[in-house]
């Protein structure tokens, strides 16, 4: 089951919603109340869509969808953005590395073609995988990435975080690192075409977010220096032979 936010995706969330469905049969759709035509991009289209009135932010768009896939059974929920950057065709490979790692999330990380993106947005996640992987007492390979495979305990734990925004993708990881589910990743392509819309990503503002919430929890948690030994010393899980 795919779980896809989108606001304000008009170009792209149908070719998004297409690509999805060409690879899962259930394809869930968080129209985080956009004022341009998202909603009628796919209105034909045989996916479930779910409208907030009112943008409401990433995470409320997120966990509403999870809490659907959880009504609908899922054992295991697939994200994806709708800006267009994660394709299809990577949602088999993440299944495949859940099958072979149980219980860890899986993180479509934009190791390939890393050039592509923005210069700002690379110095971003690289400063929000040095803090997320000191909370997480491990090495996390893109850490921003929202192309993830997330099973059922993650989506269940997500339901109950309190932060918005981006800081909530982080938080999932750390909370879930902190019960044993720590992530692996699979490289994928960063894709970022020429066309595109603004990222809703605003590294200074968001990256800082991160920060806050991660230094308020190392200060109450003795900074967890083994954490931080480990985050710099060891390497990322990382997968390609799926």
């Amino acid at each position: 089951m795919v779980v896809i936010p989108a606001l304000n995706e008009e170009r792209a969330i149908r070719a998004v919603a297409q690509d999805a469905l060409a690879h899962c049969g259930k394809v869930i759709i968080v129209d985080d109340g956009s004022s341009d035509g998202t909603g009628a991009a796919i209105a034909d289209l045989p996916v479930e869509c779910i409208r907030h009135a009112s943008p409401q932010g990433k995470a409320s768009a997120l966990q509403d969808g999870f809490r659907r896939a959880l009504e609908l059974g899922a054992e295991g929920v697939l994200t994806m953005d709708g800006d267009g950057q994660h394709a299809g065709e990577d949602l088999p490979r993440l299944l495949a590395a859940a099958r072979k790692y149980p219980n860890r999330i899986v993180i479509g990380a934009r190791l390939k073609g890393r050039d592509a993106t923005p210069g700002k947005n690379r110095f971003g996640n690289r400063q929000a995988d040095f803090w997320v992987s000191w909370a997480c007492g491990a090495r996390v390979a893109d850490s921003q990435s929202g192309q993830r495979y997330y099973p059922r305990a993650a989506v269940e734990l997500a339901l109950t975080l309190p932060h918005g925004g981006f800081v909530f993708e982080s938080e999932i990881l750390i909370e879930a690192a902190r019960r044993g589910m720590h992530t692996v990743s699979v490289p994928i392509m960063a894709r970022y075409a020429d066309d595109r819309r603004a990222s809703h990503f605003r590294p200074f503002r968001d990256v800082s977010r991160i920060t806050a919430m991660i230094s308020w929890r190392l200060i109450r948690e003795g900074f967890k220096l083994p954490g931080l030994w480990r985050a710099l010393t060891q390497t990322a899980l990382i997968v390609d032979d799926v």
